[in-house]
Parts: C-alpha cells; sequence; structure tokens
C-alpha cells in the first residue's frame, strides 16, 4: 500500500483567480509561503513555497473566502509533471493537489464588523472533498460545480480550548 499525504499551513502569496478548463472545470492554481522551523546558524528562517491546485469546489471555496496574504491550511497529494519550454528545456514542477482547505483561526479584519470578517476564520470551518469528487480531480474534465450552502460554517472567535 502507498501513501501520499501531505498537509501544510502557510500563507497564499499572490491574488487567486479560479479558471476553467475547455470542458468548463474550475481550477486554481496557487503558492503557499511556509516557514521552516529552524534557521541556519542563527540566520533568518527559511519560506518554501509550495504550488498547490485546486480543483472544483474546492477551488470555488478557497477563491471565495481567502485572499493573497491569508493563513490557510491545506492537505491532499503531491502529484510530479514535467513540461519543455518552447526552447525545449525539460522542466520538473511538484505540486500539492488540494483535497481539503481550512481556515486556520487567523481573523480577517472587517472595519464593518467590530474587526471580524462574517467570511470565516475559526477551526470550526472548512472544506472537505468527497472520495467521489477527489477521484475526479485527476484530470481536466467534467463539470464545474457551485460550492454549495456555507451556512452550516460556524464563526469561531476564540481559539481556547484549541490543542495546538
Amino acid at each position: 500500500m502507498a501513501l501520499n499525504k501531505a498537509i501544510i499551513l502557510g500563507r497564499i502569496t499572490h491574488d487567486l483567480e479560479v479558471r476553467q478548463t475547455q470542458s468548463g472545470t474550475a481550477v486554481l492554481q496557487f503558492t503557499v509561503a511556509v516557514d521552516r522551523n529552524y534557521s541556519k546558524d542563527g540566520g533568518e528562517k527559511q519560506t518554501d513555497f509550495i504550488n498547490c491546485v485546486a480543483w472544483r469546489q474546492t477551488a470555488e471555496f478557497i477563491s471565495r473566502w481567502f485572499s493573497r496574504g491569508r493563513m490557510i491550511a491545506v492537505d491532499g497529494r503531491l502529484q510530479t509533471r514535467t513540461y519543455e519550454d518552447k526552447n525545449g528545456t525539460k522542466h520538473y514542477i511538484t505540486e500539492l493537489i488540494v483535497e481539503n482547505a481550512n481556515f486556520t483561526g487567523e481573523p480577517k479584519q472587517d472595519s464593518n464588523n467590530n474587526g471580524f470578517n462574517q467570511n470565516g476564520g475559526g477551526f470550526a470551518n472548512q472544506y472537505q472533498q468527497t472520495p467521489q469528487q477527489t477521484q475526479q480531480n485527476n484530470g481536466f474534465n467534467g463539470d464545474a460545480q457551485s460550492v454549495g450552502d456555507l451556512s452550516e460554517f460556524e464563526d469561531v472567535l476564540s481559539d481556547d480550548g484549541v490543542p495546538f
């Protein structure tokens, strides 16, 4: 049995834009900056920039509720691919294919609502794909789907009782 699972927590590095494949499937490519837990010889901490790809409802969810600079927790599987540029140079890419996206508890500031945005910001807020959706995300075929009813999300304004 093989296991391919990665979990990352970091900040989104650029503005998010959902695109559509030729068949109308929503896809979102973004990068998450993740600080390393150590620094070399007492210097500044180093940061890894992880390329991520989200499909369908997960892509729509992330683009709706997150933005550049916002903390995000994502998990999924690592996938590699190669391509040749117009000069014939072969490039290797490793990406996290996002299966789940979670808020980190960092509230988004909003001057109209006592400093908190109704868009979320608690550990209770997450979007998780069904196993069928995860399997469909392997290719470019399929129809785009909407995020669905988000009324079940609950704002958590405190991290009291969170074990980490």
